[in-house]
Parts: structure tokens; C-alpha cells; sequence
């Protein structure tokens, strides 16, 4: 496959997401696909892409991609999300919309997407839903 290939398959991937077509992202997953920066335990290969997204609850999202560049067998993906979810991380949302931006980067070989790679302001997103981060009273003791 080549770059540009490679490049209409991580947005298609991004399209899926919107769209909630999780069985269009499975048909484009590899069977022994992993995702790093997720979701702790996920299995591999499609089945981890339906738990991954069960994991999310009632969601409502659309992600716009900024920038996407490949090299070799990878894609990078830089892209913002607004986004409707009840909770984050445990935090409510009381109706707030979420917008944040994440990377990923999509490791493909034969059309297929073989690792996923996530770094997403999951700090901030929390922090717009009314989360607080509160210091400690103490100072670090060093051993």
C-alpha cells in the first residue's frame, strides 16, 4: 500500500468514529490489533474496537482532522473533537460540551490498521467538565 493509501485509511477511520460505525472500523482493524494509550486491557483485534467504544457510554462526537502525514507504514493523525458525553474519567458532564485534541498514530500494513497509538488533553477535557486539581498541604518528603 502506499502513503496516500495509507492516509484515506486513517481518515476513514476518523469517519467511522463519527459516524459511530463501529463495525466500519472493525472491518478495517487487523485481528491482532492493539491500542497503546487507551483503554487499560483491551483485547486485540476487533473485538477490542467493540469494547473500546462500549467503554464510552452515550456519546455524541465529531472529531475534524488538521493534519495528517505518513511516513512508511504509519499515519499520524492530529485532530479536535467536540464532543457530548455523560462522564469522563468519572466526572459529569451536566450537559457540557467536551473540545479537546488528540493524536494518534495508525501503524497499517495491508489496508488494515495493526496498532493504534493515542494522546489525547484528557487533563483538559476533565477540567472543562468542572474538575479541580487542589495541592497538597505538604511538601514532598525525599528519601
Amino acid at each position: 500500500m502506499t502513503m496516500e493509501t495509507n492516509k484515506l485509511i486513517a481518515r476513514l477511520w476518523m469517519d467511522f468514529i463519527n459516524k459511530h460505525d463501529i463495525e466500519g472500523l472493525c472491518a478495517i482493524t487487523a485481528d491482532t490489533w492493539q491500542m497503546h494509550g487507551g483503554l487499560p486491557g483491551l483485547p486485540e483485534g476487533p473485538e477490542g474496537v467493540r469494547k473500546l467504544f462500549a467503554s464510552f457510554g452515550p456519546v455524541k462526537q465529531q472529531w475534524k482532522i488538521e493534519d495528517i502525514i505518513a511516513e512508511g507504514d504509519k499515519v499520524v493523525i492530529r485532530a479536535v473533537n467536540h464532543c457530548w458525553q455523560e462522564s469522563f474519567l468519572g466526572v459529569f458532564s451536566h450537559g457540557r460540551k467536551q473540545v479537546f485534541s488528540a493524536m494518534f498514530i495508525h501503524r497499517i500494513i495491508n489496508g488494515r490498521i495493526q496498532e493504534t497509538w493515542r494522546n489525547a488533553d484528557d487533563l483538559g477535557r476533565v477540567l472543562q467538565l468542572g474538575a479541580q486539581i487542589i495541592p497538597s498541604l505538604h511538601e514532598p518528603q525525599l528519601s
